[in-house]
């Protein structure tokens, strides 16, 4: 016996753009995960972080505006950075407004 799902809530989930203000806050944060790792090698970093050195590059560029909180948990460990440091990088006023 088949079951035909009616139910639209469970279809597939479609991510909203992001807005300006989150682009730009994922730019902040970016400048300054670039700022704490200063002349250390990014591969180096990304390894230690457990993330491709890809990854941190689309981070640290802006390109990848809102990575993963444990991404950012193990970067700010391998920085010896306080996690409340990246938040402050993140918010913004425009930003609490369009949430």
């Amino acid at each position: 016996m088949r079951y035909l799902n009616t139910d639209h809530s469970l279809g597939a989930m479609v991510r909203l753009p992001l807005t300006a203000a989150q682009l730009e806050a994922g730019r902040r944060l970016g400048v300054r995960l670039r700022a704490a790792r200063a002349d250390r090698d990014l591969t180096e970093t990304a390894v230690a972080a457990g993330i491709s050195p890809e990854t941190l590059r689309k981070i640290e560029t802006g390109r990848l505006p809102t990575p993963a909180f444990g991404t950012i948990v193990s970067l700010c460990a391998v920085l010896d950075i306080p996690l409340e440091e990246l938040a402050d990088a993140w918010r913004s006023t425009s930003l609490a407004e369009s949430a």
